[in-house]
C-alpha cells in the first residue's frame, strides 16, 4: 500500500516540493533506493547515494537543491531523526493478528477482555484478569490470574505477565519479556559471607557452610502508560510492596529490573541493563548499554550513564556518568588518558632513579 509525498509531508509536519502526487510504497537508503521507495538522504553526505539509486523522490536535508539531485519531489523535515519516528509509524504495518479471538485461545471464564481485541493462537488469560480494549495479544502469551492491563496493549510472542501484574495503556511487549516474576531473593539462618564482606569492606571472617532460603515475593509490578519493555527483558515483582516502572519509560532488549525496583518517568535503558533490588531511578534517567546500578541506591533525575557504567553509590541529579566505578564523564575521560601517560612516566621514574643512584655512587 502506497502513499503519497503529499500525505507522508503532511503526516510529518514537513513541506514537500515537486510531484507531491508521486506514490512511495517503502523507505530505503539512497543508493538502494528503487524508483517506488522513498530516499532517506537526510545529510549532504548520502547525495552520492542518491546519484547510484533510482528513487524520484527523498526527504533531504536542510537546503538541499533537490532538482540538482535530479529528483522528482522531495521532503524538507526540521529535524531528521524525529522525523524518522513519524515516517516508520506510517509505513509500519505491524504485526499480522486477526481480530477476535482465536478458537485455540484458553480465558478464564471469569477474565474481562475489553472490545475489539485482537487474541492470537495458544493465547492463556487467567481468573479475573482483565484486558483493554483493542489489545492485541499474540501467540503463547500468557496472562495470570488478577492481572491487568490497559487499552491499546500489544503483547508479541511468547510474553508473560505474571499474577496481579498492573499495567497502564499503550503497553508494548516484545517476544519473551517477563513482567512479575518472583524477585531474588534469599537470606541465611545465621549472617552470611555476603553481609560480614559488605561490612567489613571485604572480610568474610570464619567461614562456614551456608544454606540460603527463600524470601517469597508477595508484591506485584505496576507498570504506568506508554512503557515499552524489549525482548527478554524481565522486571521482577516486589517483595512487599510493588516494582514500579513510570509512565513513558522504555526498556530495551535483556534488561533486568530488580524486585522493589522503582524506575521513574520517561527512563531510556538500553541493552543489558541491570538494576538491583530496591534502587530508586528518578525521572528521564539514560542508562547505556551494559550499565549496573547496585542495589539500595538512588539514581537522581536527567542522569546519564554512558555504556558499561557502574554505578556502585548514590548519583545526584543531572550528572553525566562513565566507568567503573561511576564517575563525572569528564574526568573519567581525563583518567583514561593519564592511564595512557602511565609506562612514559614509569620510564621517566626509572630514567630518575638510574640518575640520583649514578650520583650517590659518584659522592
Amino acid at each position: 500500500m502506497g502513499h503519497t509525498i503529499k500525505d507522508i509531508a503532511a503526516a510529518l509536519g514537513a513541506t514537500a516540493f515537486g510531484a507531491v502526487d508521486v506514490t512511495v510504497s517503502r523507505a530505503a537508503e539512497p543508493a538502494t533506493a528503487g524508483p517506488d521507495d522513498l530516499a532517506l538522504a537526510m545529510d549532504p553526505k548520502y547525495a552520492g547515494g542518491l546519484a547510484q539509486g533510482q528513487a524520484r523522490a527523498a526527504i533531504l536535508w536542510d537546503g538541499a537543491d533537490w532538482q540538482a539531485l535530479g529528483l522528482e519531489a522531495a521532503i524538507f523535515v526540521p529535524r531528521p531523526r524525529y522525523a524518522m519516528s513519524g515516517l516508520t509509524r506510517l509505513l509500519d504495518p505491524g504485526p499480522e493478528l486477526e481480530a477476535g479471538i482465536h478458537p485455540m485461545a484458553i480465558i478464564h471464564p471469569t477474565a474481562k477482555i475489553g472490545i475489539g481485541a485482537a487474541i492470537g493462537p495458544f493465547v492463556v488469560i487467567g481468573r479475573d484478569a482483565q484486558i483493554g480494549a483493542n489489545a492485541r495479544i499474540a501467540s503463547h502469551v500468557s496472562i495470570a490470574e488478577q492481572a491487568r492491563i490497559g487499552d491499546d496493549a500489544l503483547l508479541l510472542q511468547g510474553v508473560r505477565i505474571g499474577a496481579r501484574v498492573l499495567i497502564g495503556d499503550r503497553f508494548i511487549a516484545q517476544p519473551g519479556a517477563v513482567v512479575g516474576a518472583d524477585g531474588f531473593s534469599f537470606v541465611t539462618p545465621e549472617k552470611s559471607g555476603v553481609e560480614k564482606a559488605r561490612e567489613s569492606l571485604g572480610h568474610q571472617g570464619d567461614v562456614q557452610a551456608q544454606s540460603w532460603t527463600r524470601i517469597h515475593s508477595l508484591g506485584g509490578v505496576e507498570i504506568g502508560d506508554d512503557v515499552e519493555i524489549g525482548a527478554n527483558g524481565t522486571i521482577d515483582r516486589g517483595t512487599i510492596r510493588a516494582t514500579r516502572i513510570g509512565r513513558g519509560t522504555k526498556l530495551d532488549n535483556l534488561v533486568h529490573i530488580g524486585h522493589n525496583v522503582q524506575v521513574g518517568e520517561d527512563c531510556l535503558l538500553c541493552g543489558q541493563v541491570g538494576i538491583a533490588g530496591s534502587s530508586r531511578i528518578g525521572n528521564r534517567v539514560v542508562l547505556g548499554g551494559q550499565c549496573g546500578v547496585s542495589d539500595n541506591i538512588f539514581v537522581g533525575d536527567d542522569v546519564i550513564a554512558g555504556g558499561a557504567t557502574k554505578i556502585f553509590s548514590n548519583a545526584p541529579a543531572g550528572r553525566v556518568l562513565l566507568g567503573s566505578p561511576a564517575m563525572k564523564m569528564e574526568t573519567h575521560v581525563e583518567a583514561m588518558k593519564n592511564l595512557r601517560r602511565l609506562p612514559r612516566l614509569f620510564r621517566s621514574v626509572a630514567e630518575l632513579q638510574k640518575t640520583v643512584s649514578k650520583s650517590d655512587h659518584s659522592d
